[in-house]
């Protein structure tokens, strides 16, 4: 059994990258992970389809044909690490997306850069819910949502409120944009939670605390940015 791994320092030379437009589209997060399984500190780096598989400009930057040849295994032994794990097929819930964007890697046919690192929580390793529970990670991000356009937002028992950035096809395939304003009817969220849908009356802009970003989701596997704070540039 490996023990420890050391990641590819593909955050070497990011450049600034903004994408609009991108509601509704879809994409794929491919999650290298390395660390130390003695201590479990382990760390993803997460490459993102943003920008990348779309020579047509349809809008699916992961399309379903080339996501299904990317094997976590074969990834795993590929880049000798601990581990390796796909993020998608999920569908952006934003307007644009500016992110600090690096090293750009082909997995199996399936092209990605690197946007950010990820502390992993226990869960993931063990393939369990991550559910209604904080995860960190570090990036340099402005993420956009405008004046006029929906914003799906969960409200949790200590009074923060997290705004959805991607909806995931992976729990449920089914599951559409469309569909995410009457989300609230199909959670099942612990006691505290809600969900609630509202169409903005001013520019949404998530930011990082000082490179620091939380994250939950919801037990569809839709991820929501922590906002408030120093989390964005205002609270809806």
């Amino acid at each position: 059994m490996r023990l420890s791994a050391k990641l590819p320092q593909d955050d070497q030379g990011a450049k600034l990258m903004r994408f609009e437009d991108v509601r509704g589209q879809r994409y794929t997060e491919i999650f290298l992970i390395g660390g130390h399984a003695i201590t479990h500190h382990l760390i993803g780096g997460v490459y993102n389809t943003i920008g990348m598989n779309d020579p047509t400009g349809t809008g699916d930057t992961s399309p379903q044909a080339v996501l299904d040849k990317v094997d976590v295994d074969d990834l795993k032994a590929e880049f000798d690490l601990l581990g390796a794990f796909k993020n998608g097929p999920r569908l952006w819930t934003l307007d644009w997306v500016e992110v600090m964007v690096g090293g750009e890697r082909d997995f199996a046919g399936l092209k990605a850069r690197w946007v950010m690192w990820l502390d992993v929580p226990k869960e993931m390793r063990k393939h369990e819910s991550v559910a209604y529970k904080p995860i960190s990670g570090k990036r340099d991000t402005q993420l956009g949502i405008s004046n006029g356009s929906p914003a799906f937002l969960l409200d949790d028992p200590g009074g923060d409120t997290w705004c959805m950035k991607s909806a995931s096809l992976i729990v449920d395939p089914g599951q559409t944009y469309q569909s995410l304003k009457d989300l609230g009817s199909r959670l099942q969220p612990p006691p505290g939670w809600n969900f609630r849908a509202v169409v903005l009356d001013q520019d949404l802009v998530l930011t990082a605390d000082d490179g620091a970003v939380t994250i939950t989701q919801d037990d569809l596997g839709n991820t929501y940015d922590r906002v408030g704070g120093p989390y964005s540039n205002y609270k809806p």
